[in-house]
């Protein structure tokens, strides 16, 4: 599915919504402005509930004729959310572009691209700049800082500070907080795709993703967890980068990943951290060697 088709249907589901509110819609600018896509996707849309009768729409005016039913929304495993897209998208364009210091990032031909209004591609990049990858310059462009060896052992010495902290915050949860039974899924699927490796083994990076997400959640913390999504951005693009020895170096994950929630069930500390500093161990020295030569100092 391509990425334009995400866009539509997660704003589509968005849009559905609204029909709740409201007896009629707003002008094409202000729909775009409320879900963050172009007019193009927008007028998209209308068709769309237009031919399904939640809507007359008549040039200006948009009359909301029903509520949505269920069978009204796409599923949700054909959407992705607004801000996984532009993410994806952006971190694609990067490592298309061999992620260079210098390369530059033009907020409106980002946008075009993906299919979305400028204002949302800003808001992610400015989130994103927070960071120290890009810097702002004159006429909505942006300029790549550079990924250095060096700017890879700060981002990693960090994670590692916040992923201890939430590893063992996840050991002294209690036994009937939910999150045992969401790890007893990702133990499974993570024994199942160790099973299945040789022919699954580009299928890691979204379990490793899933994985560390749910460890990190147990910190309750929202500037730990929020900046997770710029570590985990980094990390599996870099990973998906560098293809060399890729099955090897996911099998391996894929086994510390069992030991490190073998460590979690048995709440016992001491094994949580030399779990969990063994994994990430792991993780900076694949994230170093994908950094190619010219981009290390």
């Amino acid at each position: 599915m391509s990425k334009s088709n995400n866009v539509y249907k997660d704003a589509y589901n968005r849009g559905l919504r609204l029909l709740d509110e409201t007896k009629s819609l707003p002008s094409e600018p202000e729909l775009g402005a409320l879900l963050g896509v172009s007019r193009t996707t927008i007028r998209t849309i209308l068709a769309r509930m237009e031919e399904t009768g939640l809507i007359a729409w008549n040039k200006r005016s948009k009359t909301v004729l029903r509520v949505p039913r269920p069978d009204d929304f796409f599923p949700e495993e054909e959407t992705d959310t607004l801000s996984q897209i532009i993410e994806r998208s952006f971190m694609r364009r990067l490592l298309a572009g061999g992620a260079e210091p210098g390369m530059q990032i033009n907020e409106l031909e980002l946008a075009r691209e993906i299919g979305v209004g400028t204002t949302s591609v800003r808001e992610f990049l400015i989130r994103f700049s927070r960071f120290g990858l890009i810097e702002k310059r004159r006429n909505s462009h942006w300029v790549l800082k550079g990924f250095t060896r060096a700017f890879a052992l700060e981002l990693t010495e960090i994670r590692e500070m916040f992923e201890l902290r939430s590893a063992a915050a996840f050991a002294a949860l209690p036994e009937d907080s939910l999150v045992w039974a969401d790890l007893g899924l990702l133990e499974d699927e993570h024994r199942l795709l160790a099973r299945e490796i040789a022919t699954r083994f580009n299928e890691f990076s979204e379990l490793d993703e899933r994985f560390h997400r749910l460890i990190h959640r147990a910190s309750h913390n929202r500037f730990i967890v929020d900046f997770y999504d710029v570590i985990a951005m980094i990390f599996h693009y870099h990973y998906q980068w560098n293809k060399a020895q890729e099955r090897e170096r996911n099998e391996v994950a894929v086994a510390e990943h069992l030991a490190y929630i073998d460590a979690l069930k048995s709440r016992d500390l001491g094994k949580v951290d030399a779990a969990c500093r063994k994994h990430l161990k792991s993780a900076r020295n694949t994230l170093l060697t994908s950094i190619p030569e010219g981009q290390q100092p």
